[in-house]
């Protein structure tokens, strides 16, 4: 299994190449059967003018492990994932270190997909919570 992981992370990581991902310093660092795990360095680059976690940053996390997951999950030969809707709730800032956006999926349906995606800090403490719907529509 652990084989198999690091090859799925690898690939996940790869995709990150030269997108919102790579500038943000997004990794995608463990997955399991229903779930995909990223983290994203806190550093004045995501900062607010204030100096925390910009929740727009955060946003971008857990839209990216969301849509990541889906993406993994679904056969990509037939379809494509789009994002159709995300909401967040913000509930403590960070000014530094990082921070892990672990989705975990609702709903695997043919065509839509939820995502509970939870951001906490290294010491687990929730950082914002999302909710991710997902599209996979047909190459065809």
């Amino acid at each position: 299994m652990n084989e198999y992981k690091e090859k799925i992370l690898k690939i996940c990581n790869e995709h990150n190449k030269a997108t919102l991902m790579e500038t943000l310093n997004i990794e995608y660092i463990d997955v399991g059967e229903n779930y995909l795990l990223a983290k994203m360095p806190v550093t004045s680059q995501v900062h607010q003018p204030d100096g925390v976690l910009h929740g727009g940053a955060t946003v971008a996390l857990a839209e990216s492990v969301g849509s990541m997951a889906s993406h993994i999950f679904l056969d990509t030969k037939e379809f494509f994932v789009r994002g159709l809707e995300i909401s967040a709730n913000h509930v403590k800032s960070i000014r530094e270190g990082d921070v892990y956006a672990r989705a975990e999926v609702v709903h695997k349906g043919r065509t839509t997909q939820i995502w509970d995606i939870k951001v906490t800090d290294k010491d687990g403490n929730l950082i914002s919570i999302c909710k991710l719907t997902t599209i996979a529509l047909s190459k065809k």
